[in-house]
């Protein structure tokens, strides 16, 4: 839980590998890792459909500013499944990518930056784990932690409460 807890935002396919190599002291095949993350996806699929586990003040913004703003989710979860649950939820709209693993975070955002021209200094990265902050830094983009506060302690931004009014 350690490891999972510090490392919020990266893969399941590295954490399910960390899991069995560095914790059980076992080797796992790529094949392995894809079996666990797929018996994983089935779960998180059905639990993650539940409109309940909302962050209404995140989904209120999204809602409110996204013909103000370019947004794109970058996410260590995996794509396929991200992709599918906010096509469930009706928030692929909002979106003009939804991106994950088990291609890195970091390698996500870069893509993205290229891709679009984007601006990096016009550019926020809005995430809740060390690795979001991370992917900014490597890619030279600002970045604010949100519904984390031990992200607080980064040298960075920290949103309490998005403004949409």
């Amino acid at each position: 839980m350690d490891f999972h807890l510090k490392n919020g935002g990266l893969s399941r396919y590295v954490k399910f590998r960390y899991f069995f190599e560095k914790i059980r002291g076992e080797k796992i095949s790529e094949n392995g890792v894809v079996l666990w993350a797929s018996r994983f996806s089935k779960v998180m699929k059905k639990e993650l459909l539940n409109p309940t586990l909302f962050i209404e003040d995140t989904l209120n913004f999204i809602k409110k500013k996204h013909q103000d703003f370019e947004m794109h989710i970058v996410s260590g979860s995996d794509q396929s499944e991200l992709r599918y649950i906010c096509e469930q939820l009706d928030l692929t709209k909002y979106f003009i990518s939804i991106n994950g693993s088990p291609i890195p975070k970091k390698e996500l955002v870069r893509n993205l930056l290229d891709k679009y021209s984007y601006n990096q200094t016009e550019t926020v990265l809005i995430g809740d784990s060390i690795n979001d902050y991370e992917a900014a830094i490597t890619n030279g983009i600002n970045f604010k932690g949100y519904n984390n506060p031990s992200l607080k302690k980064l040298d960075a931004e920290y949103i309490e409460k998005f403004c949409y009014e």
